[in-house]
């Protein structure tokens, strides 16, 4: 108990400048807590994000406004089909007067790199960034270049747009942690967006509160945060729900589902639970945890068949039907 008061105490300590940066976002951002917070989660728990919403609901924004309010170096790559690997990652360029080669690095070399409207490069840019997302570091004329630290990507899509597009591989939508679903604001919210950004004057930008290296100290408290049996085995068994839904009494699922989820999706949903209870204060994780950061970490990774389509079943109907039935501890 005085171990789990000790960790409780110094997580509430160390992560207190989280506080500071959350309003500092909200301070240009009106509304989209939920992506504020599941922006903060992927952060911490050093995973990257996968954002989907139609245009205009301040997707960008956020991940701008939350690189400059903890000092970190924000790149801003947009996608296109005539996008080369190069122009991601680098290239190494000849000094005529030196005789020396030097690598020219590309915007993938920041702490923060949004990847705006990711679905419309093609398949040799995508390949060129699964690297740097899965390695953190970067291959350039045969030679390894590591990636800044804390490295996240932050990818958008819009879901409603097909023209002209690429549909990303289930390999590399596998390696986002969290897929957040931005939905549009309340009237009251609208309302607010009205007031401060339909207007001549400067529009709010966040301010620098933090540091990167204050992010990699509260990274290193995830581990502190503890998970204990039962927790795990509600994780495990909420996976396998996903694979194997008639031992969970879901046999009406078996011909909705395609693939389940991977291990890599129990990792992520530890983690990222943990990364919840550690934005929330507490040394270790709840079943409440693993509810809320669910959705967001199986959605991309259950694949529905054609039959679900056809009877309108999406992979979030599953994983709620899964949430819904497998026994909480």
């Amino acid at each position: 108990m005085t171990d789990v008061q000790a960790a409780t105490d110094r997580i509430q300590q160390d992560t207190a400048f989280l506080h500071d940066v959350i309003h500092e976002v909200e301070r240009v951002i009106v509304g989209q807590k939920q992506l504020v917070h599941g922006l903060l989660i992927g952060l911490l728990a050093d995973g990257h994000v996968l954002l989907e919403g139609v245009p205009g609901l301040a997707k960008s924004m956020a991940v701008e406004s939350l690189a400059h309010a903890l000092g970190g170096t924000f790149r801003r790559i947009q996608f296109t089909p005539d996008l080369l690997p190069s122009d991601l990652l680098g290239t190494q360029v000849y000094n005529p007067k030196t005789g020396d080669w030097w690598v020219k690095e590309g915007p993938v070399f920041g702490n923060f790199v949004l990847a705006d409207e990711i679905n419309r490069a093609p398949a040799k840019v995508q390949s060129a960034l699964l690297e740097a997302m899965q390695e953190r570091q970067v291959t350039l004329a045969a030679e390894t270049h590591p990636l800044p630290k804390p490295f996240l990507v932050l990818a958008t899509q819009n879901p409603v747009e097909h023209e002209g597009t690429y549909t990303l591989p289930e390999a590399q939508i596998d390696r986002f942690m969290l897929k957040i679903v931005v939905d549009y604001p309340t009237k009251e919210e609208e309302d607010a967006i009205i007031v401060r950004m339909a207007t001549n004057r400067a529009k709010p930008t966040a301010k620098k509160v933090a540091t990167p290296e204050q992010v990699l100290v509260v990274r290193d408290l995830l581990d502190l945060v503890y998970v204990d049996e039962l927790a795990r085995r509600y994780i495990v068994d909420l996976v396998f729900a996903t694979r194997r839904p008639e031992e969970a009494g879901l046999s009406e699922l078996k011909p909705m589902i395609l693939y389940g989820a991977s291990p890599r999706a129990s990792i992520a949903l530890t983690q990222a639970s943990r990364a919840h209870a550690l934005l929330a204060g507490r040394a270790f994780v709840t079943p409440k945890d693993i509810k809320s950061v669910g959705m967001d970490v199986l959605r991309h990774r259950v694949i529905t068949t054609y039959e679900a389509e056809a009877e309108a079943v999406t992979s979030e109907h599953v994983i709620q039907k899964v949430f819904d039935t497998v026994p909480v501890p």
